[in-house]
């Protein structure tokens, strides 16, 4: 049996089996750490996309971030019909705005251990860092897209009631060439 641990910020392995099951918790743990090998020009589509984006001054780069979601236990799929609900037409209206370039979702195929496990991870381009740091208030958009505004404040709570943890993760790439 293997034990993955925390010692102040770095990774402790205490190993009791065999090697595959080391090479498995590892790739677990990279994976709940957000290590998929996913650059931000890869996220971002492609590069001529990144080219776009950048416009005729090269000024804007694409500004990545990944948002973690673990829901309690036996409420994924109602956290997942929430957010489809009530949060991608408000981030769909914000790529429209041009404010987002792309927004991705992915879970995990198989499960990890509870302290590196989450459900999803939704992947959100932004145009560029300034956009995604800008404070925008989104209220406007929901006040649009959902007259009904208790109903909505109500399904938004729940979804978060339901959440155990959430966690947000800037992503740059690293140039493994140089």
């Amino acid at each position: 049996m293997m034990k993955i641990g925390s010692t102040e910020g770095t990774m402790r392995i205490r190993r009791s089996g065999g090697w595959i099951l080391a090479v498995a918790m590892v790739m677990a743990a990279g994976l709940a750490l957000g290590w998929t090998g996913v650059s931000a020009k890869k996220a971002a589509g492609n590069h001529s996309l990144n080219k776009a984006a950048q416009g005729a001054d090269g000024g804007a780069t694409p500004y990545v971030i990944e948002y973690y979601y673990k829901a309690k236990w036996g409420h994924a799929e109602e956290f997942l019909g929430l957010l489809k609900k009530n949060h991608l037409p408000v981030l769909r209206k914000e790529i429209e705005m041009g404010r987002i370039l792309k927004v991705s979702m992915v879970a995990p195929q198989y499960h990890a251990t509870e302290d590196g496990r989450w459900d999803y991870r939704v992947t959100i381009v932004f145009k560029s860092a300034a956009i995604a740091n800008d404070n925008f208030d989104s209220s406007t958009i929901a006040k649009q897209l959902y007259p009904d505004q208790e109903t909505f404040k109500k399904e938004e709570q729940r979804r978060f009631e339901i959440l155990e943890a959430h966690w947000d993760v800037p992503v740059k790439d690293v140039n493994l060439e140089k």
